[in-house]
């Protein structure tokens, strides 16, 4: 439904409103150079569970257009939005949503005394309040973040400038040299009058106001003219504040519209008395790097799984310990300090992992970080190696972590806001030795998958790490199938592996502590103990040497 507002100085506003009038109330405020339409995606989801409006700024869209320049001035803006909220909730409380400049002017809204207790909870993306940003400007901080900023803002220069800027947008080269869709020419002609009638004063002399009211920033990753730092970094005027990351470019109201909708329907919820979802809680700000993030480990019974799962409990993060061995996942959330839950599940079985990923998510939420681990050990040579060998190796080591792969990171990608998936692999994926064809087939696999994951999710903000470990310490060598020998010569043969790795004394513990630092530094490959990184070294100056010494039988005897 479509009618006119008309503001205080005369201008007349086209505002359209969607969904249940007795819902949650949504004003959604765009920014430049678009108008209302940016918001139709996320319109149609939002709709079906909340009333939401949106509106065509002064100048652009159906709406009228000043006479002069100061009619863009941020007051006159805001006078905009207070006449819409009287037309569509008078004597209510509305949840605010804007981008761009739309953000910019609500910015200076929420923090007006005017709309004191008008207004339940403010969504801003990719515009930060001017006033914050010229104190931002001013604060001692990263040189290279003022300096990304810096140039990054280019265009408000560029916009400012007499007769230029109309020129490139009336010849239709605008969307070229600045990027995005292509607007109409009058929301692009009109609304340059923002920048001058409004950035000069802002930023010259900032008088950054604070506000009470819940605020959520949602800050593109890939945004091409507002930095993350420069949005998120404004604790001092907003106590009630979440963060979050959504991967994508400055348009992402058009981009993912779901991510968006969905982010704003959690704040909604939460605000209007429901339970805080997962995600919203880990978005509040001072929250440390881990805390309250989920993290899901299987293999979590013992080893490297186990030491992992205390690793990201330690810095605050909740894990799901999963193993096929309840008991022993147990175990390891009993050294959690109460951040975990136990789960059990067979990663070689598919139908088993769909229905653990369903679990975790309807129970804990999206994870932040999946580590597939589980894994079992083999050796001997190739011909002793039986086709049920092969099966249960590779339906372990290369289908678990394609399950896990499978079920999670759509997850992640639905979900919107990033995440990581670590493999672990091993250096036997690059490390070649007559003994290992099976085992290291399944992880030179892994290693294989992890990359090209990491290369197809990138675009979702979702790295995908390799962890290649060497001989680490772990009960691995206590299980392995040894092909080929009988019960007792299998068994010595494991006591001897099991006492050289016990003598090697790589602990379980220091490859957790690389699990973390490879999802912190977004690591592609991960070597982790001294032999895996030479030998991944080797692999790729001299495999020639490797090859040679791949032809000596030195495993236990």
């Amino acid at each position: 439904m479509s009618h006119t507002v008309t503001s205080p100085d005369g201008v007349r506003l086209a505002v359209q409103t969607s969904g249940d009038a007795t819902s949650p109330t949504v004003v959604a405020v765009h920014g430049y150079p678009d108008d209302h339409t940016v918001w139709d995606g996320v319109v149609a989801d939002l709709s079906v569970d909340h009333r939401v409006v949106t509106y065509d700024v002064r100048g652009a869209g159906g709406s009228d257009a000043p006479r002069d320049r100061a009619g863009y001035r941020l007051d006159r803006l805001t006078d905009d939005l207070v006449a819409v909220l009287d037309d569509v909730a008078p004597g209510q409380q509305v949840h605010l949503l804007a981008h761009d400049w739309g953000a910019i002017q609500t910015w200076h809204s929420v923090t007006d005394p005017r709309l004191a207790g008008r207004v339940a909870s403010f969504t801003s993306i990719s515009g930060p309040d001017l006033d914050h940003v010229g104190a931002w400007f001013r604060k001692r901080r990263s040189r290279r973040d003022t300096l990304r900023q810096a140039l990054s803002s280019w265009y408000t220069v560029l916009f400012r400038l007499p007769v230029l800027p109309e020129l490139i947008w009336r010849s239709g080269l605008g969307a070229r040299v600045l990027g995005g869709p292509a607007p109409l020419t009058r929301n692009a002609v009109n609304g340059l009058e923002l920048y001058r009638a409004n950035i000069a004063e802002r930023l010259g002399n900032p008088q950054p106001r604070g506000t009470d009211v819940p605020v959520q920033v949602l800050a593109p990753t890939l945004d091409r003219y507002v930095t993350a730092p420069l949005q998120t970094e404004i604790e001092p005027y907003a106590p009630d504040l979440r963060v979050r990351r959504i991967p994508g470019g400055h348009w992402v109201p058009r981009s993912r519209p779901a991510v968006i909708a969905r982010c704003v329907r959690e704040l909604v919820a939460h605000v209007e008395g429901g339970p805080e979802a997962p995600s919203l809680r880990r978005a509040r700000a001072g929250t440390g790097r881990w805390t309250d993030r989920l993290v899901v480990v299987t293999g979590a019974g013992s080893g490297i799984g186990r030491e992992t799962a205390k690793a990201f409990a330690s810095r605050g993060a909740r894990v799901i310990a999963a193993d096929r061995d309840l008991a022993t996942a147990e175990e390891t959330v009993g050294l959690l300090g109460g951040r975990g839950a136990a789960m059990q599940v067979d990663v070689s079985d598919g139908a088993a992992m769909e229905e653990f990923a369903k679990r975790v998510a309807a129970d804990h939420g999206v994870p932040d970080v999946v580590i597939n681990n589980a894994g079992i050990g083999m050796a001997g040579s190739f011909v002793d190696t039986s086709v049920a060998d092969w099966q249960k190796i590779i339906d372990v080591n290369l289908w678990g972590v394609i399950h896990g792969c499978r079920q999670f990171a759509p997850l992640l990608q639905e979900h919107g806001e990033g995440g990581h998936i670590v493999n672990v692999a091993s250096a036997a994926a690059y490390t070649w030795a007559r003994t290992l064809s099976a085992y290291a087939t399944t992880k030179s696999a892994v290693l294989a998958l992890s990359e090209c994951l990491r290369a197809e999710l990138a675009d979702d903000g979702i790295g995908v790490s390799a962890l290649c470990p060497g001989f680490v310490h772990t009960n691995i060598t206590a299980t392995t199938r040894f092909v080929g020998a009988d019960a007792a010569t299998e068994q010595r043969r494991r006591n001897a592996t099991t006492a050289a790795y016990a003598k090697r004394n790589y602990t379980p513990d220091r490859v957790a502590q690389a699990v973390v630092r490879a999802v912190e530094k977004d690591v592609a490959l991960a070597p982790v103990t001294p032999e895996a990184h030479v030998t991944l070294a080797l692999s790729r100056l001299t495999p020639g040497l490797l090859r040679a010494v791949a032809r000596r039988d030195l495993g236990p005897k």
